[in-house]
């Protein structure tokens, strides 16, 4: 894969995160390859070129310029094949059209907003603890939601920002926006399928996702591993199209709806499909076209 418009940002300390993707593979991984020079004060230094290698199955995992690839060949099916190039071509206009066409699409919608759904997030919350605290965004995309989460974010928290995406194209935004237009700290990016994250159990304080699980090959798969990386009693917040339930909707409204969820029969929130267990399930209209689900994993026993 072409990586060259991307900075490393994952470092070796941060391979203690993750694991491999493999079904029912619990091993962690190993790194070999090429450093770069320290990006903080501890001395971390970013993986470059190589490979994470699986303790357990022995899998080989590549790392392009700082990226590590969760992604297998031929693994991508259903949907996803589908959606996956899509995503690639348009990732340079996606979020133009988010921002500037869908509140047109929309229209009349006074009650819209990105902040609806962060505030389901409760990052209000969170607290400064002896290590950072880490935010997952699944399905990160150009990356329009991280100036959201920092303005929203106390400012005596230290945070870690990691993003994963299947699209590559939507990785480069992101890297590219982050580098050059975005006032956040440095980005852990991954490509990797949210069927199967890369990650070990209970490893962040806030997991969400925006606009892509509608479309997801199986839905109910990606939510369980949502709440199998999330923390304990973490917020795990998810949004995407379904046309709100308790407002009317003119044919202008319907047409524009259904154009675009035309990959999905039946656009919904998977409020049935999460995990069992789950507790504070919750599923509120964010505006005309969205929902917000937020639920909290099973407590671990």
């Amino acid at each position: 894969m072409n990586t060259s418009w991307m900075r490393p940002n994952v470092t070796i300390a941060d391979v203690r995160v993750l694991k491999c993707p493999k079904p029912n593979c619990p091993g962690g991984l190993i790194f070999a390859g090429t450093l770069g020079s320290p990006i903080d004060d501890r001395g971390d230094r970013p993986l470059v070129w190589g490979t994470l290698e699986c303790q357990e199955c022995k899998h080989v995992w590549r790392v392009h310029l700082g990226c590590p690839d969760f992604v297998e060949s031929g693994s991508v099916t259903g949907s996803d094949w589908l959606l996956r190039p899509i995503y690639d071509f348009i990732a340079p206009v996606h979020d133009i059209g988010v921002d500037c066409v869908l509140p047109l699409l929309q229209y009349p919608d006074p009650t819209g907003s990105r902040d609806r759904y962060v505030e389901e997030m409760k990052l209000e919350d969170l607290k400064p603890e002896a290590g950072p605290i880490r935010i997952l965004e699944v399905g990160i995309g150009a990356g329009a939601n991280l100036p959201l989460l920092q303005r929203h974010l106390p400012l005596d928290v230290d945070v870690e920002f990691w993003g994963i995406d299947l699209s590559l194209g939507m990785l480069l935004q992101c890297a590219w926006r982050t580098e050059w237009w975005y006032s956040v700290p440095r980005v852990r990016l991954l490509l990797g399928d949210a069927h199967s994250l890369p990650f070990q159990d209970h490893q962040f304080d806030r997991v969400f996702h925006v606009g892509g699980i509608n479309g997801y090959r199986d839905p109910k798969t990606a939510l369980s591993e949502m709440a199998r990386v999330a923390k304990q009693r973490t917020p795990i917040v998810v949004v995407d199209e379904e046309l709100d339930p308790n407002r009317p909707h003119d044919l202008r409204h319907k047409l524009a709806f259904h154009s675009l969820t035309w990959f999905d029969p039946n656009p919904r929130a998977p409020r049935d499909l999460v995990p069992p267990g789950s507790v504070d399930v919750k599923v509120t209209p964010v505006s005309r076209f969205y929902y917000c689900l937020s639920f909290h994993g099973r407590a671990r026993q």
